[in-house]
């Protein structure tokens, strides 16, 4: 499965990505902020994103309008340290399709990925 990482933390990126590689996933692409991964997420066309909030250049959630209202349907995760009710809510609006909040461990995020993806399937 192809995934995307959006995050402007190179370490965030990096424990993501290898965490994602003991689950399985290879292909693995990295954008540093929202306006690099519209850039690079035709070419690369993942099966799966996952996306940060807060980040210069172009912020997770106004990616997340971008590319819902370009028609696009790939599975988005929103990985943030964002944990208010409101913020949630307001990211699942967007079109986020699934939450996880940092810190958090490599069975959290595997157990978001199985959800996520296996909810896109029924869909």
């Amino acid at each position: 499965m192809k995934v995307m990482l959006v995050d402007d933390s190179k370490t965030m990126r990096n424990i993501q990505r290898g965490i994602l590689t003991q689950l399985g996933y290879t292909e693995i692409e990295e954008a540093v902020d929202g306006q690099d991964a519209l850039d690079k997420v035709d070419a690369f066309a993942p099966e799966l994103i996952l996306l940060d909030w807060n980040m210069p250049n172009k912020d997770g959630i106004t990616f997340v309008k971008e590319y819902r209202g370009a028609g696009k349907t790939t599975p988005i995760i929103m990985v943030t340290t964002e944990a208010e009710k409101s913020r949630v809510v307001e990211a699942i609006k967007a079109g986020v399709n699934n939450y996880v909040v940092k810190p958090f461990t490599p069975n959290v995020l595997g157990e978001r990925i199985q959800e996520t993806m296996s909810r896109a399937k029924a869909a």
